[in-house]
């Protein structure tokens, strides 16, 4: 990283202002040449986090005034010198200064490179650097104090507790093996055991959170089903709160899936709104119900809303006896019942007396998708949590290479090869945060990022 990077840190476009960020050791050489600082005294002090107001030029034509701000190494946010150019918003003046940095030795930095840099210079590890993502990318307060939770550093802390214990099982395993005259192996087994029962429980801790993580960060696949004519395009508008769908007396309307983001309880639903389920001879409305079966197979959460006062259809039973764990049944158009029904007319499923038209039932729906989300809770936990797939994919290895070795160690296995499962967890725990990690997993996480960042 001897070379000088420079992007646009702001979307393109006509806005107030821009930001131009410049990180590398040549950041500062190329900022003096550049710059004109109003108080030149000030500026000649080199001080860190300082802005300084002055005018930004190419030879002898001044291109813009600016605001310049100082970052100098090792206490920025790539490790390197850093400096960023706030100037007005116009894409040609951005574009403009751009173009002199360039002239003056930088090179156009790719996408996610500064945060790269960050990562590779110590100052972030790969969970605090997938949560910069994150943040950006947030829908709503769940998912951003989720981010903020990881960059934080508090479930980087976790995972080092994890491998700190992995590796004292390691050290434990290779002292035995060094040395057996002292009979090490045969008197400490139930020690070791007992290492590695506690090395599983912590990484079993952080998977119990994970589902709940990666809910908060992606959203939950929720799909609604039922009956034509049932409700269920008026409860999409409803939790839309805009006319979404089309909404009819006539049965069919909706033949396609309807995919919307909506937040609820702080919740992100990935709602699908799909095509009634009956029985039917239009070979376009088939389709859709085909497809309607389908989405009920990957939801995962199911809202079946069923008619209030009438029997279950076959195919009502049939959704409710395979997918038990993962519907709330709306008992919707309580509103025209003579009287509020008192018992649940389905067993042990969760049922709720509702109402689109009325608004009846929104508060318990909101709260029992909070309590399912969060384990049975109706807040957020404050523990950082896993969220992303590689994360928990690798920790599930690590985790289950933990395991491996507790068996072969109760099967009587020679320590040394109970070392290698203990390895192969040490180098997936290490991979979440990046202390082992391949330049191609670096390359695919960055290059999500946008330029600039």
């Amino acid at each position: 990283m001897d070379d000088t990077i420079v992007a646009l840190a702001t979307s393109l476009g006509e806005a107030s202002i821009h930001v131009i960020r410049l990180s590398g050791p040549k950041a500062s050489e190329i900022i003096n040449h550049c710059f004109l600082p109003k108080n030149k005294e000030r500026w000649v002090r080199h001080e860190t986090y300082t802005l300084y107001l002055g005018k930004f030029r190419d030879q002898d034509r001044i291109i813009d005034e600016v605001l310049v701000s100082r970052m100098l190494a090792p206490n920025s946010f790539t490790g390197e010198d850093v400096i960023e150019i706030s100037c007005h918003g116009g894409l040609f003046v951005a574009q403009k200064i751009l173009e002199i940095c360039l002239k003056n030795g930088a090179r156009l930095a790719e996408a996610g490179e500064f945060t790269k840099r960050a990562f590779l210079n110590g100052k972030l590890d790969l969970i605090q650097a997938e949560a910069i993502i994150d943040l950006i990318s947030a829908k709503n307060d769940a998912s951003a104090d989720l981010a903020l939770s990881q960059l934080d550093g508090g479930l980087s802390a976790k995972i080092a507790a994890l491998r700190e214990s992995v590796l004292e099982i390691l050290a434990f395993i290779e002292a035995g093996i060094d040395f057996p005259e002292d009979d090490v192996e045969e008197l400490d087994r139930d020690a070791l055991e007992s290492r590695i029962d506690r090395g599983i429980k912590q990484a079993e801790d952080l998977l119990q959170g994970s589902k709940t993580g990666k809910i908060l960060r992606e959203g939950l696949l929720t799909v609604i089903v039922g009956q034509p004519n049932v409700g269920k395009s008026s409860l999409l508008n409803a939790l839309m709160h805009e006319e979404r769908a089309i909404v009819t007396n006539i049965p069919g309307t909706t033949r396609d899936e309807i995919r919307e983001s909506v937040n609820v309880g702080g919740i992100l639903l990935q709602l699908v709104d799909t095509a009634g389920i009956r029985k039917s001879e239009d070979l376009i409305e088939k389709i859709g119900i085909e497809r309607t079966r389908k989405a009920v197979e990957k939801a995962e959460l199911i809202l079946l809303i069923i008619e209030a006062g009438k029997e279950l259809s076959s195919e009502e039973r049939e959704i409710i006896e395979r997918f038990s764990e993962r519907i709330i049944v709306l008992l919707n158009k309580v509103d025209l019942l003579e009287s509020m029904p008192s018992v649940s007319p389905l067993k042990q499923e969760v049922w709720i007396p509702f109402s689109v038209q009325k608004e009846m039932g929104f508060d318990s729906l909101e709260n029992e998708i909070r309590r399912r989300v969060f384990s049975g809770r109706s807040e957020q936990s404050k523990e950082p949590l896993l969220s992303n797939v590689r994360q928990i994919t690798l920790l599930k290895r690590g985790s289950e290479s933990l395991q491996q070795a507790r068996s072969s160690l109760r099967a009587g296995i020679p320590w040394d090869i109970i070392s290698i499962d203990i390895r192969e967890a040490l180098e997936a725990i290490s991979e979440i945060t990046g202390q082992s990690v391949q330049e191609s997993l670096l390359d695919d996480i960055f290059t999500r990022f946008c330029i600039g960042k």
